[in-house]
């Protein structure tokens, strides 16, 4: 989706690119959006609001120490606390009048009275990561997404532990041992990405069609996998402030629905969450999953997309 911000002035940047016999002159536009403080205080307590709603629940069950087998996923897997996600970033090429205290944020500059992302020293800075980042979403994108997994990766993060050895040890598991065990013999596994499938017993990594490493993440990744898609709102997160805040939060409602259908096309019984089994060991419940899966793709894809926008923002930015 498109964010509107008023006060559009145009800023261009002139980049030479000199090779004999000739030098060639390039000129880079860049938009950059000035905020009076008013509009911008505004956006910044909508979101706090949007955030703490969100993460309402969370809190409340860490000052009573209750776990959630669902929803902690997104607060312990994911590095963001909710502290940081509830703080209200522009991103790249948005300045914000009167923002002084913004002079001791990281990667912040005051200049004129006005607070922006120093482009030049978050590159310094986290200029591998955006590299990693941009270079995963564009290869993501550009491959056909599959969807012949059928979420079967948390079956094979159980496949031959005993109850006592699960990760959540205190939910039964629909099946009991054996009938998840069956599960993941009778069909496929071919599992992409590397952060399921490194969760994968020893076992189940033997009868995975695919090996996915950290070093051939780029070349795997594909856009139907549902934990690619959740991963949306890391990459986003960790390419913070630079990213604007509306942007990351878009990325975590996402990964928070996904990781519902990711629960309940579980090996474990989650009802008494609220949370009706998707039974994908039968050719009915294989199907609403891969339907349900379709639909995400289309959502994370348009994430993606301004993501990797957001990528491009931040070179122009920087163009010498």
């Amino acid at each position: 989706m498109k964010r509107k911000l008023n006060n559009l002035t145009w800023t261009p940047l002139v980049r030479p690119r000199c090779q004999p016999p000739e030098c060639l002159l390039v000129v880079v536009t860049v938009t950059v959006i000035e905020l009076a403080e008013a509009d911008w205080r505004d956006r910044e307590r909508q979101h706090a609001q949007r955030i703490d709603a969100a993460t309402a629940a969370h809190r409340h069950r860490q000052e009573r120490a209750a776990k959630h087998p669902v929803e902690d996923f997104l607060f312990t897997y994911y590095s963001y606390r909710p502290a940081q996600l509830r703080l209200w970033h522009p991103g790249v090429g948005v300045r914000l009048a009167g923002g002084f205290q913004r002079s001791r944020w990281k990667h912040y500059r005051v200049e004129s009275g006005s607070a922006f992302v120093d482009v030049g020293d978050f590159l310094l800075h986290r200029g591998k990561t955006l590299n990693f980042v941009e270079e995963l979403l564009r290869a993501t994108s550009q491959r056909p997404a599959q969807y012949g997994c059928f979420g079967l990766h948390e079956w094979a993060m159980v496949y031959r532990l005993g109850t006592d050895q699960v990760r959540h040890p205190t939910w039964p598991l629909r099946l009991g041992t054996s009938g998840t065990d069956a599960v993941v013999r009778s069909n496929q596994l071919k599992c992409s990405h590397v952060d399921a499938y490194r969760f994968f017993t020893d076992p189940a990594r033997e009868l995975n069609q695919l090996n996915p490493q950290r070093e051939t993440q780029t070349i795997m990744e594909q856009p139907g996998c549902l934990h690619a898609n959740m991963d949306l709102y890391k990459w986003a997160h960790k390419l913070a402030p630079a990213v604007g805040s509306d942007l990351i939060a878009d990325c975590f409602d996402l990964a928070r629905e996904i990781r519902v259908l990711d629960m309940r096309a579980s090996p474990y019984d989650f009802q008494e969450l609220g949370l009706a089994p998707i039974p994908i060991e039968t050719s009915v419940g294989k199907s609403e999953y891969a339907r349900a899966q379709q639909a995400f793709t289309g959502r994370a894809q348009t994430l993606r997309d301004e993501l990797t926008a957001v990528c491009d923002r931040i070179r122009k930015m920087a163009t010498p």
